[in-house]
């Protein structure tokens, strides 16, 4: 695995927002944020759902996700959709680790598997993954904290408010940014504590995950409240139906919707963009990041 965007980098001196720790390797986003391209392998995701279930296909669709500028590929086999249903242990291994192990053979870039269950994760980790993204954030398996502490891996911590089977059902706040970053921190504690270090975590405020549009939009706008925690943020706002209740347009045609989330999302912030369309966003981060170092730039010269 290659060190991922570590130009002029040191984790000596670089803020602990812009890199993390993958099994024994440094992955940074200093210079920009990094890509992580969706790879759904299964049958009932909200866009994909059914393109990518026959193992080769996924293989040659990651394949594809890396030639367009993916820095980290991320592997599912069980939708968190709202309303999805939960997939058999077996059934999420039959179709995930068959491909987790052809790309380790076949790609450099990080393997992250989206994933609840211990099982899986230690599968998955010996099949060549690096990361494990974990929506339940270390919660729903007692398991799951020491399997990533004791392979060295990184884990992203998602807030969800419920499940995904209840979690659009009338959400409610009373200061979503506070309550999730509160939530945020708690469970980065609790992995702390269970082994995993500090460096291995990545956090994600949980896009669509128990919240309604307007908690969607205030994360997104506060998202650089989020830099207290101190670790790398995650964002994933690909096609999601928030963006589809602003355009009013189906999930097919949200892609400039996403654009201008990511865009947004890069300003306030954020280190890693989980989407779909990688070769579309990836120029939307550079473009994005590049305005943010002139931004700082400047700043820096008017300071001096």
């Amino acid at each position: 695995m290659p060190v991922i965007g570590m130009d002029r980098f040191s984790s000596q001196t670089a803020p602990h927002s812009d890199w993390f720790l993958a099994k024994g390797q440094i992955i940074g986003c200093r210079d920009r944020p990094l890509i992580m391209g969706v790879v759904n392998v299964t049958t009932d995701s909200f866009y994909d759902g059914g393109r990518y279930v026959d193992s080769k296909q996924a293989v040659s669709h990651a394949l594809d996700l890396v030639k367009q500028g993916a820095d980290i590929l991320d592997l599912g086999a069980e939708s968190t959709r709202p309303g999805a249903s939960p997939v058999r242990e077996q059934e999420e291994l039959a179709r995930l680790v068959p491909v987790v192990t052809e790309l380790a053979r076949r790609v450099t870039v990080p393997i992250s598997v989206d994933t609840t269950k211990s099982r899986v994760a230690q599968c998955a980790l010996d099949a060549g993954a690096s990361i494990i993204n974990d929506v339940s954030a270390l919660r729903w398996d007692p398991e799951m904290a020491s399997v990533i502490a004791r392979s060295g891996a990184a884990v992203v911590l998602m807030h969800m408010q419920g499940t995904p089977q209840t979690m659009q059902h009338a959400p409610q706040y009373e200061d979503v940014v506070a309550e999730v970053a509160g939530f945020l921190d708690e469970r980065m504690h609790a992995a702390v504590e269970a082994g995993i270090s500090k460096t291995h975590i990545v956090l994600d405020p949980g896009i669509g995950f128990g919240k309604l549009l307007g908690h969607n939009l205030e994360l997104l706008n506060r998202l650089s409240d989020f830099a207290s925690l101190d670790r790398p943020v995650l964002i994933g706002v690909s096609r999601k139906s928030f963006i589809g209740r602003l355009v009013a347009r189906p999930v097919e045609q949200r892609e400039w919707g996403t654009a201008a989330a990511v865009a947004l999302a890069v300003d306030r912030g954020a280190r890693i963009l989980r989407v779909h369309d990688v070769a579309m966003m990836a120029d939307v981060v550079k473009v994005a990041a590049a305005i943010g170092s002139r931004k700082c730039s400047a700043r820096q010269e008017h300071d001096a």
